[in-house]
């Protein structure tokens, strides 16, 4: 009889697989096995570039080998190699190097190399206290012909030099820095007026007006040095040999004048001492003469800044008369006429600022300029056009216009204009 037990024949519970699960685990699932530790990196291979560098030593060789090498492999992309742009110079060698400049650069075939190695001085930071005074001279070797800053080979050149020299200028005494802004108006301000941008023009422009404007007006002492400078130009070089040989003496005269004064402590005496005691007599006699050659020195002083400043005053006006001359030489091109016109009226108003010879000068420019305005609006061009620039051409047509208070329609009301309104 077959048994009633379902189970018959069955291993026990205890012994049953652990994959097949019953409801209770299925419900329950153990916890996943925590994962495997990641493998460390390997070390990155060292650059060859670093490598070339420097030799590498057995310390190193066993660092790269260890896993530690990584940390310093993060400062090599800082060993950068670099080129000396400047050269460390002794202050004997600038001077050198600014004496030799100095010679040169007056030629005006060899301006521009000489230019170049200035400008490389004073990029290096070679213009100091101690050379100013050279580079002063490479300045003045090179302006002594100030017409020559205005030749078309090297008037880039000019401009470079002057532009960057105004970075220097805190260096210079107040003599040279007069001397400075006049070479600047020959070599900077008059090289903008010959550019094809109209904002450098018009901004050139706006600084010699400027300029103009603060100078003082013209005194008749002013008027006498102007014709007595032209009148010892006009004379042969004969005469002015012998004035210059008889300057020699009464400029030798002075001197023994001067030197009288202090004659006693200079010369050594026969007598080192004084015997009698008078010394204490003559205190107040020395005492005296000192006070006096302290007087004449202030006075001469006086006399040289007054002179200076004559100098510095002659030289401007001069200086802006030649801007004025360039602008008005360049009045054939359409698109600067506006601006000359506008400059040169300026200078017109304040001619009186001006000396007399230069009044003449600038009257006449003037002159010249309405003339060529007039024929512009009155003549015909090439094209057949009225030879007018824009401004004028607006004036002229504004000047007959009716301006009405509705805005689209004329001033007059005419009957296009409503029908164009509909």
């Amino acid at each position: 009889m077959a048994s009633d037990d379902l189970f018959d024949g069955l291993p026990p519970p205890a012994a049953a697989p652990a994959g097949g699960g019953t409801g209770a685990a299925s419900l329950s699932p153990p916890p996943p096995p925590p994962p495997a530790p990641a493998p460390a990196p390997a070390p990155k291979p060292a650059l060859k570039s670093s490598l070339k560098r420097t030799k590498p030593s057995p310390s190193a060789d066993a660092t790269t080998s260890s896993p530690s090498a990584a940390a310093p492999e993060s400062h090599v992309p800082e060993k950068r190699l670099r080129f000396r742009t400047t050269v460390d110079a002794s202050e004997t060698q600038v001077i050198e190097a600014m004496q030799k400049i100095a010679s040169h650069i007056g030629n005006t075939s060899k301006f521009s190399k000489a230019s170049k190695l200035a400008l490389q001085l004073i990029e290096a930071g070679s213009v100091k206290p101690g050379t100013i005074s050279h580079f002063f001279a490479i300045l003045e070797a090179a302006m002594s012909s100030p017409g020559a800053c205005n030749e078309p080979s090297v008037r880039a050149d000019y401009h470079k030099l002057f532009d960057a020299a105004q970075g220097v200028t805190e260096l210079f005494n107040q003599q040279q820095k007069n001397q400075f802004d006049i070479w600047v108006l020959h070599a900077v301000v008059a090289n903008d007026l010959f550019t094809d941008d109209s904002f450098v023009f018009s901004k050139a422009v706006g600084k010699i007006k400027d300029a103009i404007s603060a100078l003082p007006v013209a005194t008749v002492d002013d008027d006498n040095d102007e014709a007595a400078a032209l009148a010892a130009a006009s004379k042969t070089d004969s005469v002015t040999d012998n004035k210059t040989d008889h300057s020699a003496p009464a400029a030798a005269s002075n001197s023994v004048a001067d030197d009288s004064t202090h004659a006693a402590a200079s010369e050594p005496g026969e007598e080192s001492s004084d015997p009698f005691g008078l010394d204490g007599l003559l205190e107040h006699k020395l005492k005296k003469s000192e006070r006096a050659r302290e007087k004449a020195i202030a006075a001469l002083n006086r006399k040289a800044d007054e002179e200076e400043a004559k100098r510095f005053l002659k030289s401007q006006r001069e200086a802006l008369l030649k801007c004025l001359e360039i602008a008005a030489r360049r009045y054939r091109i359409p698109w600067t006429q506006t601006a000359i016109d506008i400059f040169a009226k300026h200078a017109y108003d304040n001619v009186t600022r001006f000396t007399r010879q230069q009044r003449d000068a600038i009257v006449k420019l003037w002159n010249s300029i309405k003339e060529q305005q007039i024929r512009r609006k009155q003549g015909k061009s090439v094209s057949g056009k009225l030879d007018v620039n824009a401004f004028e051409y607006l004036q002229e047509k504004y000047s007959h216009e009716k301006i009405s208070i509705r805005h689209s329609v004329g001033g007059g009301g005419e009957r296009r204009a409503t029908a164009w309104l509909g």
